[in-house]
């Protein structure tokens, strides 16, 4: 049975950090596509991060450079590394594992002073 638990969100001032995870189990972790996105209020659910089988990720032009993808195979956990947070970075925070239907619960980010 598939399991995703999502945690690490909460309030942050402009330019803090944060670490999201995604704790999985009935999985194949290791060759598993994965991906953040995130749905900011009154916008549609974007892609921002995805970790592509086993080395490779990719990032949109917004968070590169200051997100960071990860995946920690021994815990089977997926984290986005979130650095120099901005106030549109504002939004709730989703993994998935890419191509399915196996969704994170989403948890809730706010960037403010």
């Amino acid at each position: 049975q598939v399991h995703v638990v999502e945690s690490g969100g909460g309030l942050v001032q402009p330019g803090g950090s944060l670490r999201l995870s995604c704790r999985f189990s009935g999985i194949f972790f290791r060759l598993s596509t994965m991906a953040w996105h995130r749905q900011a209020p009154g916008k549609q659910r974007e892609l921002i991060a995805k970790f592509i089988g086993d080395t490779e990720t990719d990032y949109q032009d917004d968070v590169k450079g200051r997100f960071t993808i990860e995946k920690d195979y021994d815990n089977m956990t997926l984290y986005l590394q979130m650095n120099n947070l901005k106030p549109e970075d504002t939004a709730v925070y989703y993994c998935q594992v890419w191509g399915t239907t196996i969704w994170g619960q989403g948890i809730q980010v706010t960037v403010s002073s």
